[in-house]
């Protein structure tokens, strides 16, 4: 019996001692490195070389069929323009029908006449080729315009441009700042980065396009051919930009 207390009290001893040791191990603090975070920004400009256009067939008639009838007869005439244009098909898509009753009234349930609209989204390669598609679309039938988006196909090239110009601006502010407080930049402890911009849309813009936008910048760089002119259009050109916040360790 006297042996058994005996163990007892010695494994009760080795584990108040560890439990000790973990509790003095856990109040040792951790050094945290110690760090400088900047952010960098920057913006290309390229010259847009795609329009994405946005038009629509709206066609009112006291029958619903022949306000249909219309309503297809133009939207039919339009899609041959396009495909004769050289439009190819796979940059052409049409909404399903839209057909909305007009009532006699506020509080009628008489319908008086049947609106029926229907829209159509069109992805132009030949920024130049943009005013004539849009006067042949108004003359086949079309008679809404819904939104005119204009883009670059090199897309990613020029946010990756923008986003390395961003980094190596984050970089110089990080020297500059060590230098003045008398430290060296170190390795990078944590980066985070937001890409903007791409396009530049009136309207309601292709597809639910989201709009441009700006932001002020740390470097600027033109890229492209010139800007597109032709007749009464002017492209000019789209902002692409890219932001990092970077946090480097001080040496």
């Amino acid at each position: 019996m006297k042996t058994y207390i005996h163990h007892f009290i010695i494994v009760a001893l080795l584990a108040g001692a560890a439990a000790d040791a973990h509790c003095r191990i856990l109040d040792v603090p951790v050094s945290q490195p110690r760090i400088i975070s900047v952010s960098g920004s920057a913006e290309v400009k390229a010259a847009p070389d795609e329009v994405y256009l946005k038009v629509g067939v709206q066609t009112r008639n006291e029958s619903l069929d022949d306000a249909k009838r219309e309503n297809d007869e133009r939207v039919s005439k339009s899609l041959s323009f396009l495909k004769t244009s050289g439009i190819r098909a796979k940059d052409i898509q049409t909404d399903f029908i839209s057909i909305e009753p007009v009532y006699d009234g506020p509080s009628s349930a008489q319908v008086v006449a049947y609106i029926v609209r229907r829209a159509i989204e069109i992805k132009i390669t030949k920024v130049d080729a943009f005013e004539g598609l849009l006067t042949g679309l108004l003359d086949s039938g079309v008679n809404t315009v819904q939104g005119v988006t204009f883009s670059t196909s090199e897309l990613r090239k020029y946010r990756d441009e923008a986003r390395a110009m961003a980094i190596q601006a984050a970089k110089e502010k990080a020297d500059a700042m060590a230098s003045e407080l008398g430290v060296k930049r170190g390795k990078v402890d944590n980066i985070g980065a937001g890409d903007f911009g791409g396009w530049f849309a009136t309207g309601s813009g292709y597809w639910g396009a989201p709009q441009g936008g700006s932001m002020f910048q740390n470097a600027i760089q033109n890229a492209g051919s010139s800007p597109v002119e032709s007749g009464a259009l002017s492209a000019g050109q789209i902002s692409i930009s890219a932001s990092v916040n970077v946090s480097f360790e001080i040496e």
